[in-house]
């Protein structure tokens, strides 16, 4: 599954299983059979590469991709030709042009986004905010264009949408809730393809079902079932390489300004992954790194290039050995765990000047 550990000179190093990601969209597919499943590679593929992995996805058979910005998708237009490449983040003014040119797809939440887009003549799809109040149309812009119908002539729409608030919770009422509003705002629009599923609203059942669901971080791993076992196969691994190991006395102090003081004769392995890299400061004293499967604790504080691990138990760690940062033995939602926040942030997180070193699909 994973090759050689990074390219010479690298101190860190990002994997990238694509066989797995074009694993996990397979299965997504076979849990939402009433419509194909796109592929959200927003954020440069979640932190991991958008290009290879809208080719990989591609590839595989998948004609529906979107992203959040419109140089996101200029990226990535030419890896996925034919396919439908649409824009989440609604239409920038001046920008319509560009989407013309290339055959990009605006999503549109606003009555001033419909009518900037109408004299294009091309398709769009609509966005129903139905409780997520960010973007999308309201309730009023709704029933002004339940209305008039007029302002939608030429222009598809190919999907209409929504967002789901709460899918990973599966017994929250605001999934019903939100179907419910979904389908009474599809029934008064000229009718249209629908696309409502996210990545945990697949496993909602076949009541959030639609012509088109949406995932993006059940593709990269991250567990869109919170509380279950995850269904999908792991796909990132953060390798970082020891640069030191220093042999220190007990009281010793660790990082900046001491926050861990050796409690006996201890060694500390320096890896050359920090803050920088996307390893947050936040998991100062918290988090570990793996060694052939063995938990190795953080000690002290997390700095911009580099960690510190207490290795005194494992004698085998010697510079140049690698530590697994993410990867079989502890993936991104586990590290965020230990960070208090999401697996999203921690891949997108990862930063650029980590090399990516993708595995075939």
């Amino acid at each position: 599954m994973w090759g050689e550990p990074a390219p010479a000179g690298a101190t860190g190093v990002v994997h990238v299983d694509l066989s797995a990601i074009v694993a996990n969209w397979r299965l997504l597919c076979a849990r939402h059979p009433g419509g194909p499943v796109a592929g959200v590679l927003k954020a440069d593929g979640y932190g991991l590469g958008a290009g290879p992995i809208a080719r990989a996805l591609h590839d595989a058979g998948c004609r529906h991709f979107f992203v959040a910005l419109l140089r996101e998708a200029l990226a990535i237009r030419s890896v996925v030709p034919g396919a439908m490449l649409a824009v989440l983040n609604g239409l920038v003014p001046g920008s319509e042009a560009d989407y013309v040119a290339h055959d990009i797809t605006p999503v549109l939440g606003s009555l001033a986004e419909i009518d900037a887009w109408a004299p294009t003549g091309r398709p769009a799809i609509l966005h129903i905010d139905t409780g997520m109040s960010r973007l999308g149309l309201d309730a009023g812009e709704l029933a002004v264009l339940q209305q008039d119908h007029a302002r939608l002539a030429g222009m598809g729409p190919r999907y209409v949408m929504t967002h789901l608030v709460s899918s990973e919770v599966t017994h929250d009422p605001l999934n019903t809730h939100q179907r419910q509003r979904f389908e009474a705002a599809c029934a008064l629009l000229p009718p249209a393809p629908r696309s409502f599923a996210n990545s945990s609203g697949i496993f909602l059942g076949r009541a959030f079902g639609s012509d088109l669901a949406r995932p993006g971080a059940a593709l990269f791993g991250i567990n869109p079932t919170p509380g279950l076992p995850n269904p999908m196969r792991q796909v990132v691994r953060l390798m970082g390489r020891v640069l030191a190991v220093r042999a220190i006395p007990a009281g010793a102090g660790v990082g900046y300004n001491a926050t861990w003081t050796a409690m006996r004769p201890s060694r500390i392995a320096t890896v050359g992954i920090g803050y920088a890299d996307g390893w947050q400061r936040r998991l100062s004293g918290r988090a570990f790194a793996y060694f052939d499967g063995v938990p190795v604790p953080l000690v002290g504080r997390v700095s911009m290039d580099l960690t510190t691990f207490d290795v005194t138990d494992l004698p085998g760690i010697e510079p140049g050995a690698w530590l697994e940062f993410l990867g079989p033995h502890q993936t991104q939602d586990d590290v965020a765990a230990h960070a208090g926040t999401n697996g999203y942030e921690i891949l997108t997180s990862l930063a650029l000047r980590l090399p990516r070193v993708y595995e075939a699909a």
